[in-house]
């Protein structure tokens, strides 16, 4: 009878933990900034097993220059520690981005420094993405940083697809005097760059190759769809039996009609 109790005190330990990490992880998911001529949308969905809470967040805001941010991050771990130390990170990142406006390299060199101080035990992801623009020709240039996190997928309205592969450094808490690149790719009017984590894409058994292409077909036949359908059915068509927590950020370039 004691071991029986145990079980179930041990199960509702277990669900208060979970219950616990998900509001606090969702109490940190932050409000969108309305830019113009900008559609940003997101999503997020939990782990579906009780231990599986962890430290998957997104963030985007708006410097005082006036470029906006997009930022994707996962922590290292699945439980209540992970949020707390992805809590850590995303403020970190928040302060440093707009004291010092700087290109993302140099933004998540300072984030993995600060880290180190703070956060010694903690290794995480992290893509670090500034979208400046529009410029002289009408275009919108994204400005990112990888710190291990897998790459940006950059979709046209005609369905063309790539990853944003360059701008890859170490992860978080690797190495604090790690030297990060800073790549530039511009963004077409009306495409669409997703900023993801990895419950999106990776199965049980199945390589990372075939996850990050499944996802390069999905993301091509929806291209033309609303930014809300073409994140609502990625998570529907990829995400449905993921046993891991689940972010998406999403950017879309909708110029003024005749430009």
């Amino acid at each position: 009878m004691r071991g029986l109790t145990l079980q179930v005190d041990n199960a509702l330990l277990y669900q208060q933990t979970r219950h616990i990490a998900e509001r606090f992880q969702r109490a940190l998911l932050p409000d969108l900034p309305q830019v113009d001529h900008l559609q940003i949308t997101s999503r997020y969905t939990p782990a579906q097993a009780i231990a599986q809470v962890g430290g998957d967040w997104y963030d985007a805001f708006v410097l005082p220059q006036g470029d906006t941010v997009l930022v994707i991050g996962d922590v290292t771990g699945h439980d209540l520690q992970a949020a707390v130390a992805m809590s850590a990170l995303r403020n970190m990142l928040r302060g440093i981005a707009v004291d010092r406006q700087e290109p993302p390299g140099e933004v998540l060199r300072r984030l993995d420094a600060a880290s180190h101080t703070l956060q010694s035990q903690a290794t995480a992801t992290c893509t670090y993405g500034l979208v400046k623009g529009p410029g002289e020709r009408g275009a919108w240039v994204l400005h990112h940083s990888s710190a291990g996190h897998l790459p940006p997928l950059l979709t046209t309205a005609a369905g063309d697809t790539r990853y944003l592969e360059t701008g890859a450094g170490l992860l978080i808490g690797m190495d604090a005097e790690h030297r990060r690149p800073t790549a530039i790719d511009e963004l077409p009017a009306h495409s669409t760059v997703l900023l993801f984590t990895d419950g999106l894409i990776e199965h049980r058994g199945e390589s990372l190759d075939h996850g990050l292409t499944r996802l390069r077909q999905h993301a091509a036949a929806l291209a033309r769809e609303p930014l809300d359908v073409f994140c609502d059915e990625l998570l529907r068509g990829l995400g449905a039996d993921s046993t891991d927590d689940i972010a998406l950020l999403a950017l879309r370039p909708t110029p003024p009609a005749g430009t």
